[in-house]
């Protein structure tokens, strides 16, 4: 059984092509950075950098790393070149703008398939969605043995006639019936009679493989909670919207949490037992309505103070923020439980990105960094360091030509090795530096959205006792 998607990428195709060919090369920017790029470009490649960043699941070896570049293949151009050729092909038809490449993905069954297997079927695949007029890239990752999957990037301008590649859902649809098809001629399992519905985005469908929450899986969770509580219909639409959803009715009803600004059609998303007879039909077989269970308040602890209050400095800026948030979505204070059910949607649904957030509050309290001034000066210290250790390894690894004597060359090659572990620490602490300058912001939005709405909410609760109160 193979999953398959594909989907639009905007931004530098270069950044693309390096991360498929090897995720390692990530590593380095002079292989994916581009002068001029805009934030929006490269929030773009977002999902594909994060991933790379955190898919050297396993270390190669030196031995490993041959059969790596063996599991790439170019299809109507040269793997060498395929970032070249695929932007020639672009301005030969002056069609340089918009979607600069679609990125797919066929990912196999745990322990089903070997990596040569795979890959073979990931080429063959290629060549008959995209063979006849696209450049395309194949690659097969082997993060693991369980996790065997092959990469395309596919150029959205036809090196033949120069018509651009629109991907449909019917593509979607080709995509997985051509991979069924060739599971089937290799002896895999597929899964027959798939029914069909909306696709899932990659990153969507990787976050609820390793049981992370989604939008859509928290959406869901909390109509079958409003559900499950209910005996009328009425009761289930007083539940939703107290849990905080606007609802738009009509043949497929649409559920918006405060704060986005689009929301999810149930029936469409979800099959049928989520369309609204489906939802009657779910309630009216409920014999009792389930109670939330609310857990009793712990035993106070007694605690020792030591020091003077006065001299106790409060934290501020960056820190204060990430730790706030923290507390708001359910993870501090440390050895409390994170409760979904209990946290406002908007920092529920950042509970997948919780490794994340933590290694930037490290940081930031790491460094004693509060302002984004601080960050700033952090990050371009960062830079300069990874500039100095850069030329050093450039420097050792021009001398690794002349050197003969094979003792010598092995301790060149450990201090190159040393430097790059040292310069692959100080990137990843540049990321850092700037998911916090992003992630801040959406953060202060969301604390916002969210005391606004407990705000209106108090209000709402107050009229409704002062009128109980005159009867």
């Amino acid at each position: 059984m193979a999953y398959t998607s594909i989907w639009s990428v905007k931004g530098w195709l270069g950044k693309v092509v390096i991360y498929a060919e090897n995720p390692d090369k990530t590593e380095n920017p002079a292989y994916f950075e581009k002068q001029g790029m805009t934030a929006e470009q490269a929030q773009g490649l977002s999902d594909v950098i994060d991933y790379a960043a955190q898919s050297r699941k396993t270390e190669l070896t030196d031995e490993s790393a041959e059969i790596l570049r063996h599991y790439v293949t170019g299809i109507n151009c040269s793997p060498e070149t395929a970032r070249d050729e695929m932007m020639a092909a672009k301005k030969k038809f002056g069609k340089e703008d918009g979607v600069v490449a679609y990125h797919g993905i066929q990912s196999f069954a745990p322990g089903e398939i070997d990596p040569d297997t795979a890959h073979e079927i990931g080429v063959k695949l290629a060549r008959q969605l995209w063979g006849d007029k696209y450049q395309v890239l194949v690659t097969t990752h082997l993060d693991k043995a369980s996790h065997l999957h092959s990469h395309f990037v596919v150029n959205t301008v036809s090196w033949v006639d120069g018509i651009r590649y629109h991907r449909t859902e019917r593509d979607y649809y080709n995509m997985q019936i051509e991979s069924d098809k060739l599971c089937r001629e290799y002896g895999l399992s597929v899964i027959e009679e798939p029914k069909r519905g909306k696709s899932k985005h990659y990153g969507e469908w990787q976050a609820e493989k390793n049981n992370k929450p989604t939008y859509r899986s928290l959406l869901k969770a909390d109509v079958d909670l409003a559900i499950a509580q209910s005996m009328t219909e009425r009761q289930f639409w007083d539940a939703i919207k107290k849990m905080g959803y606007h609802v738009k009715y009509g043949q497929d009803i649409t559920l918006r949490p405060e704060g986005k600004d689009r929301g999810l059609k149930l029936l469409r998303n979800f099959g049928e037992d989520y369309s609204i007879g489906g939802i009657r039909k779910r309630i009216l077989a409920n014999t009792r309505p389930q109670r939330r269970i609310v857990p009793a308040d712990p035993p106070p602890k007694q605690l020792r103070f030591v020091g003077k209050l006065n001299k106790a400095r409060r934290i501020t800026g960056l820190r204060a923020l990430y730790f706030s948030y923290l507390y708001k979505m359910g993870v501090l204070p440390k050895h409390r439980e994170p409760n979904p059910k209990r946290v406002y949607f908007l920092f529920r649904e950042d509970i997948r990105f919780i490794q994340n957030i933590s290694r930037e509050t490290r940081l930031l309290v790491k460094h004693g960094i509060d302002t984004a001034e601080q960050l700033a000066a952090h990050k371009d210290s960062l830079t300069q360091q990874v500039i100095s250790l850069s030329s050093a390894r450039k420097h050792l690894r021009y001398q690794t030509r002349s050197i003969g004597d094979e003792g010598k060359l092995a301790e060149v090659k450990t201090e190159i090795a040393s430097l790059s572990q040292q310069i692959a620490g100080l990137r990843k602490e540049v990321r850092l530096c700037e998911d916090i300058d992003r992630r801040s912001v959406d953060m202060k939005e969301k604390i916002r959205i969210a005391a606004e709405e407990e705000k209106s909410n108090g209000k709402e609760s107050k009229q409704h006792e002062s009128v109980r109160g005159r009867r």
